[in-house]
């Protein structure tokens, strides 16, 4: 980190636009008033039956939160620039936690950073499925494109606050955790007709999703008839915590091994980032260093991490970066995913590793041959 060689201003400091705010959502919500007092835009439920399963659970859990799979709440708060637009539109979600411990307020330094530097982030409520709900991130993903789908009928709505403000054709989905997987399956089904556990269930996104970002996600939670799911044709960032508590090993590679690039004309690239100390909570204000819950401290030796605003500072670089090569076309900070040490001055003190590879890229062997033993 002795080195700073690149030519350009910091991605992680805020940029020229005022920060707006507001919420959207159901309006009757029981546990979270901001959806239920303070929502500026007013959305009707979606029927998630097909996909989210409650399990032995459903009537506590239908009782807390006054609603079944077939009515969920499509629930946000969004930051975005005082300004004319359109901006790209950028929706980040949480990943499992408990369910009344609520996780979509954590990204707020996310939020603030990116409006003021000309996107619109809406950070997505799923809190209502998470807790003991399992094998649920394709659920997970499809609400992310029910997001998407909000924002473009918000963009066409006459009075409505983003009324031509939204480009809905550059989008990036950024996923923590069980999220970091969902983003992968949104962008799946974005290329799908039907469901693929269920043709009953049709779909009808299509949406210009540019790239996606895994924080320390899990992967391999969903699986299509047996499968892993593949990403094709959207960049990819995702980084790991070496003190992550909870997903313990880097399973964003596994969904960077399997993302391929089809068209050899459309630069596109992706680019694992492996840091040293850090852990799975602290990229959320909310969940901080408790990857094991409210008694981490007595099974997690909590002193080896780096402090929280260092490791948020790292997302903040890495995230903006990344958006403004993807979504703005601005490749001065693509030596970033190459190479950390461009940036020695800018990040927190720890060691990193990083992999890269752009859709030029060609592999001389790999050795998938020695499958075949005839």
């Amino acid at each position: 980190l002795s080195q700073q060689v690149l030519d350009a201003p910091d991605p992680g400091q805020r940029g020229p636009y005022e920060v707006l705010t507001l919420y959207y959502g159901s309006g009757t919500d029981k546990n979270r008033p901001e959806y239920r007092d303070s929502v500026s835009i007013t959305t009707e439920p979606v029927n998630a039956s097909k996909l989210v399963d409650l399990g032995a659970s459903a009537e506590e859990r239908n009782d807390y939160w006054g609603f079944t799979p077939r009515e969920m709440p499509l629930n946000a708060r969004v930051w975005y620039p005082d300004g004319e637009g359109p901006f790209p539109l950028v929706l980040v979600v949480h990943g499992n936690h408990n369910m009344r411990d609520f996780s979509d307020p954590g990204y707020d330094y996310l939020g603030e950073l990116l409006a003021s530097r000309g996107y619109i982030l809406a950070s997505v409520d799923e809190n209502f499925i998470n807790g003991g709900i399992r094998n649920e991130n394709d659920g997970r993903g499809w609400f992310l494109l029910k997001h998407v789908e909000l924002f473009r009928d918000f963009n066409e709505a006459s009075g409505n606050p983003f009324r031509g403000k939204v480009d809905v054709d550059n989008v990036v989905l950024i996923g923590h955790s069980r999220g970091g997987e969902a983003v992968a399956n949104a962008a799946a089904f974005n290329r799908l007709s039907h469901y693929p556990d269920d043709a009953t269930l049709r779909f009808d996104f299509d949406f210009g999703i540019k790239g996606i970002i895994s924080i320390a996600p899990v992967d391999g939670q969903y699986l299509p008839s047996g499968r892993k799911v593949i990403v094709e044709d959207v960049s990819y960032l995702t980084f790991h915590g070496s003190h992550d508590g909870d997903v313990t090993s880097f399973h964003g590679l596994r969904i960077y091994d399997r993302l391929r690039f089809t068209d050899p004309d459309t630069f596109r690239f992706k680019s694992a980032v492996y840091v040293y100390r850090a852990n799975h909570g602290q990229w959320n204000t909310v969940w901080n260093s408790f990857d094991n819950g409210p008694r981490s401290p007595r099974t997690l030796d909590l002193r080896g991490l780096i402090a929280p605003e260092d490791q948020r500072r790292f997302a903040e670089i890495y995230v903006s970066a990344f958006l403004d090569i993807v979504l703005k076309g601005d490749r001065r900070y693509l030596p970033i995913f190459r190479d950390h040490r461009v940036i020695g001055e800018w990040l927190p003190r720890t060691m990193y590793i990083t992999q890269f590879e752009t859709n030029a890229f060609e592999p001389l062997a790999t050795f998938e041959e020695d499958i075949d033993v005839t």
